[in-house]
């Protein structure tokens, strides 16, 4: 079982780029993640974009949603900052498909000591094995629908809308 990891950018991906404390995005960290949990799957990784979700265009969207569907790969993890994961996953669940797709992120950089980003993978990882055929987002230990989640900019977290 071969898995497919797009990514996009966002905060798990981020750097400090000067002495200013301004973030760039970096090179993805899934790779370096997946290797040092000594994970087995077979899996590749393509970068799509390198962008703050914030600065996604709707030409980016699209551009995100076509390369998912056209990949031959029927499972897909995308990891997606999160201030608009939601929105590019919502759009994703509205197109035909046969894919088991799972978006995943993190509230700080992966690079931080206290990042999010290693348990949100592993959720992802987990996730996209195991779930049936849809668009899923893995954050904060949970698998959400992104139809009826909202990130919880406060609390750092994503919420189910309505249980």
């Amino acid at each position: 079982m071969d898995i497919k990891i797009l990514t996009i950018g966002g905060t798990i991906d981020k750097v400090y780029f000067d002495e200013g404390s301004k973030y760039q995005i970096g090179e993805s960290v899934a790779d370096e993640i997946l290797k040092e949990s000594n994970v087995t799957i077979k899996y590749e990784i393509e970068s799509i974009l390198k962008k703050d979700s914030l600065d996604l265009t709707e030409i980016d969207r699209k551009k995100i949603i076509d390369t998912i569907l056209k990949d031959p790969h029927d499972k897909i993890i995308v990891t997606h900052g999160t201030d608009t994961m939601i929105k590019t996953a919502q759009l994703l669940s509205q197109k035909p498909h046969n894919k088991v797709i799972v978006f995943t992120g993190s509230m700080q950089p992966a690079r931080f000591k206290s990042s999010d980003a290693v348990f949100n993978i592993g959720a992802a990882v987990t996730g996209v094995q195991i779930l049936p055929t849809g668009v899923y987002i893995a954050m904060n230990g949970r698998i959400f629908d992104p139809n009826n989640s909202k990130k919880n900019v406060e609390l750092k977290r994503f919420e189910i809308i309505k249980e």
